[in-house]
C-alpha cells in the first residue's frame, strides 16, 4: 500500500523487522526491560512512536482521529479499545488520539483527575506527566477537541477516522460490524448507526469543509505484521494458555462437568497473570461436536466422550487461540486414535512447510506430498477440509481473529512478523468425535516459531498427563468441595 503521495510503502516488512531486531533481543527474556522503561505502558514509548510515524507516511497532509473507549455502562472493568492501545497504549476512558501527518505530531485529548485515576487503577504518573510517559507531543483537555475540529474545518483538512466498530475485550471489528448490522442498524425498530459512523455523520454535518475518509484498512494492514516486542507479549499469553490447557486436560474425567473445566481454565489464566480470556472458552463433547463454537457447558462428561478445548488467554491486550483434543477417560479408543493421528500428521506437515516466502497454496501442496508419504490420501474425507490454505485459519494479535485489509487467500505469501492460527480439524459429529489441533505460528526470518509449543500433542503425551490427578480431583479428594 502506497502513501497518498505515491511514496514508499507503509509496510516495508523486512526493513521494519530488522530495525526492531535489537529491541526484540533486549526483551527476549521477558518484559522486565519494558516495565523499567515504562511502568505505565505495555511497550516503551518509542514502539508507539514508530507505529504513529508509519501511519503519518500514509496521512500526508491529513489528520487521523481515533476515539477511545467509553466507561462501561455496567459493573465491568474498563479496557481500552485496540486502536488506542496500538497507537499509544493509553488506558484512560474517553480519550481521543489525533495523529497529524502535516505537522508530524500527535495530540491526546482527555480530562481525568487524580482521584478518578486512583479509583480506576490508572497510574498517577500518566495523569501528572502524560507527555513524559507517552512521548506524545501535546496533551489537551477533552473540552478543547471541538475547537480543534473547528480549526481543521477552517483549513479544509482531510480527517481520517475508523468507519468500523472499535474492538473491545473479546471482540473482532469485522464480526462486531456484522452483528451490529443485524441487531441495531438494520433492526426495523432501532436503526441507530454505530458509534463510529455517528461520529462520521457529526463531522460531516457540523464541519462541512472537512473531507472525512475511512482509515480502517490502513490501520489493519499496519497491525498485520507484529514487531518483536509484540511477539514477546504473545509468547507470554501463550505460556499462560498452555498452563491452563494442561490443567484442564489433567483434570478431565468422566463425571466432571464442562462448567467445572471452563472455570478451571479461567482460574489458571487469571492466576498466571492474564487480564482476561481471549474469548469465551469453547468446550465440545458428545453431540456438540456438530457445532463449531459450543460454549453452553451443559454436559457432564461420560466414559467414552472425546473433548475439544478451544481456549486462549488475553495478556496485555494480546490474544492467543489454542485448541487441544483428548479422551474424557484418559485413554484413546482405536477410532479416536485413528482420527487423532491423521490430524496430527497433517499438523506436522503444515509445521514442516511454514517459512518466509512460501504461499499458503504452496504449503497445501507440500502437505499433500508429506501425508502421501505417510500413507494418507489427500482425498481422504477425514482430512480433506484440513488441507485448505495449508492449515491457516485466521490471523492472531490484538484480536483473536485479528484484522487485516489485504489477504490473498491461498496466494497469501508468508512474511516475517505474520502471526496466524494453524488449525487442523477432523470432525465426525455422527460418531460424536471431533479433533482440533490449533497452534499459533509466528513467521520468522529463518522459518517459524510455534508459540503453542508445550501443549501435549502426541497420544502418549496426552495419556501420560491424564494419569495424574488434576486440580479438580485434588480438591474433591480433600473434600474442599
Amino acid at each position: 500500500m502506497l502513501n497518498k503521495k505515491g511514496g514508499r510503502t507503509i509496510l516495508n516488512h523486512k526493513q521494519k523487522f530488522q530495525n526492531l531486531f535489537k529491541l526484540g533481543i533486549l526483551i527476549v527474556l521477558g518484559l522486565e526491560l519494558t516495565s523499567i522503561l515504562s511502568a505505565t505502558l505495555i511497550f516503551p514509548p518509542e514502539e508507539y512512536a514508530r507505529r504513529r510515524s508509519r501511519l503519518m507516511d500514509f496521512l500526508g497532509n491529513g489528520v487521523a482521529v481515533f476515539l477511545g473507549a467509553k466507561n462501561p455502562p455496567g459493573d465491568y472493568q474498563f479496557y481500552q479499545n485496540n486502536d488506542l492501545i496500538y497507537f499509544c497504549g493509553i488506558e484512560i476512558p474517553n480519550t481521543i488520539l489525533v495523529i497529524d501527518g502535516q505537522k508530524k505530531e500527535s495530540i491526546l485529548f482527555f480530562t481525568f483527575n487524580e482521584k478518578e485515576a486512583e479509583g480506576e487503577g490508572i497510574p498517577l504518573d500518566l495523569i501528572r506527566e502524560p507527555q513524559k510517559v507517552t512521548g506524545i507531543e501535546k496533551v489537551l483537555p477533552i473540552e478543547q477537541f471541538p475547537a480543534y475540529l473547528t480549526g481543521l474545518n477552517n483549513q479544509g483538512r482531510t480527517v481520517y477516522t475508523m468507519f468500523y466498530p472499535e474492538e473491545l475485550m473479546r471482540e473482532n471489528t469485522k464480526e462486531k460490524y456484522n452483528a451490529l448490522q443485524q441487531s441495531m442498524v438494520l433492526d426495523l425498530f432501532d436503526q441507530r448507526q454505530t458509534k463510529e459512523l455517528q461520529f462520521v455523520f457529526q463531522l460531516k454535518t457540523k464541519f462541512p469543509r472537512l473531507r472525512v475518509e475511512d482509515i480502517s484498512p490502513v490501520v489493519w494492514d499496519l497491525r498485520k505484521y507484529k514487531s518483536p516486542a509484540e511477539i514477546e507479549v504473545l509468547r507470554q499469553a501463550a505460556r499462560i494458555a498452555i498452563k491452563a490447557h494442561r490443567a484442564v486436560i489433567q483434570a478431565t474425567r468422566p463425571g466432571v462437568t464442562e462448567k467445572e473445566l471452563a472455570a478451571l481454565f479461567e482460574y489458571v489464566c487469571l492466576k498466571e497473570g492474564a487480564q482476561d480470556l481471549a474469548f469465551y472458552t469453547i468446550i465440545m463433547s458428545g453431540k456438540n461436536h456438530a457445532f463449531g463454537h459450543y460454549h453452553r457447558y451443559d454436559r457432564t462428561l461420560q466414559d467414552g466422550d472425546f473433548v475439544i478445548l478451544d481456549a486462549g488467554a488475553d495478556y496485555k491486550y494480546y490474544n492467543v487461540d489454542l485448541s487441544t483434543s483428548f479422551p474424557a477417560n484418559g485413554k484413546f479408543t482405536p477410532r479416536q486414535k485413528e482420527l487423532y493421528q491423521k490430524a496430527f500428521i497433517v499438523r506436522q506437515a503444515c509445521l514442516n512447510s511454514y517459512r518466509p516466502g512460501i504461499s499458503l497454496r504452496q504449503v497445501a501442496e507440500e502437505v499433500k506430498k508429506y501425508i502421501k508419504e505417510k500413507g494418507i490420501s489427500p482425498d481422504d474425507p477425514d482430512i480433506k477440509g484440513a488441507l485448505r490454505y495449508g492449515g491457516y485459519n485466521h490471523s492472531v494479535g490484538l484480536a483473536t481473529h485479528d484484522v487485516q485489509a489485504t489477504f490473498s487467500g491461498p496466494d497469501e505469501v508468508l512474511k516475517p512478523g505474520y502471526v496466524f492460527s494453524c488449525d487442523i480439524q477432523v470432525m465426525h459429529p455422527d460418531e460424536e468425535i471431533g479433533v482440533r489441533l490449533e497452534d499459533n505460528i509466528v513467521i520468522t526470518e529463518n522459518g517459524y516459531l510455534n508459540i503453542g509449543e508445550g501443549l501435549p500433542r502426541t497420544v502418549p503425551e496426552i495419556e501420560e498427563l491424564m494419569k495424574k490427578e488434576g486440580i479438580i480431583q485434588v480438591l474433591k479428594r480433600n473434600k474442599v468441595y
